[in-house]
């Protein structure tokens, strides 16, 4: 089969990867143009297109896919498929009438749940035991596509950073088989629920900002929903600093939420709206992520402290 691939970031690698070794030809890699990256802001590759050239490939990067020089590019090409992961722009109908086989695309949800920019980070925030990858038959809707295969993953405890390299695996996978299926013209269809359909917008930074009013769990969720990027964050006597790891601790607290309720090798034991939370590793500016056991060697941490506040509560 002739594909062209479509993808930029990490989670679009193993993908590209599975074409390449399987019985198909890549015509030509499309990803995001180079970027400035780091404080020296060198112009930096995306990852797709490092592998890509590890390969010899050509690559394409242009500003917008629906520019008509590009268009005329991809119909010069003649892919019988064109798979998308993870590209990071929408495709106009003149791209997606190219290929008579289709587009396809890798999303990591089990859809129609969230669609969208960061459905892996929204899955664990609010607290999903179960998500997942799918391959769809792309259209001109945000992930609104026909439903060609699904995988289950179970979350656990991971976090974003954890998930996001299972599911590039999984994903890579599973658009290996439905390639096969596609080649052989026995790929199911399977239309997309709208009732059941949810959106994961684009996380920002200051959404790792934590609500101590909120519960344990909810607290849990967004710590490890937002590792390694934004990261959860609050402030210790004005000072902002990150939590990178936590545990609920399922006993009742009549304290106002945001108490330093205890702290000892352990951790730093907090009170939310709803149980308590366990804080074991964290990160102060100018300095690396480390066990609350280890900071305490060099630092202080005041008990009966409001955490998100500037003053110190009376014990």
């Amino acid at each position: 089969m002739k594909i062209v691939f479509m993808g930029t970031p990490d989670f679009a690698v193993p993908c590209l990867e599975e074409i390449i070794h399987g019985n198909h030809e890549v015509q030509a890699v499309v990803t995001q143009p180079d970027r400035p990256k780091g404080r020296g802001k060198k112009l930096t590759y995306p990852p797709v297109k490092e592998k890509a050239l590890q390969y010899h490939l050509p690559v394409f990067q242009p500003e917008r896919v629906k520019e008509l020089r590009f268009v005329e590019e991809l119909k010069k090409l003649s892919p019988d498929c064109i798979v998308v992961v993870a590209f990071g722009q929408i495709l106009p109908k003149d791209i997606l009438d190219i290929p008579p086989l289709g587009c396809i695309n890798v999303h990591a949800s089990l859809l129609p749940k969230y669609r969208g920019a960061a459905p892996i980070h929204w899955a664990i925030i609010n607290g999903e035991e179960v998500t997942g990858v799918t391959t769809m038959y792309m259209d001109e809707g945000l992930d609104t596509g026909d439903i060609i295969l699904k995988k289950e993953i179970f979350i656990g405890d991971k976090t974003t950073g954890e998930l996001h390299e299972e599911m590039a695996q999984e994903g890579a996978k599973l658009l290996g088989e439905t390639l096969r299926l596609i080649g052989e013209h026995k790929a199911p269809r399977e239309k997309q629920r709208e009732a059941d359909s949810s959106y994961a917008p684009m996380i920002d930074k200051k959404l790792g900002n934590i609500d101590w009013s909120k519960s344990a769990r909810d607290i849990y969720n967004l710590i490890r929903g937002v590792n390694p990027w934004p990261g959860a964050y609050t402030t210790y006597k004005g000072e902002k600093f990150k939590i990178w790891k936590s545990k609920i601790v399922y006993k009742d607290c009549q304290e106002r939420p945001g108490k330093i309720i205890k702290v000892d090798r352990n951790g730093i034991l907090v009170c939310t709206g709803s149980y308590m939370l366990n804080i074991e590793e964290i990160q102060f500016p100018n300095s690396r992520s480390m066990t609350v056991d280890a900071y305490l060697r060099g630092h202080v941490l005041e008990e009966n402290t409001i955490l998100g506040e500037s003053n110190v509560d009376e014990s």
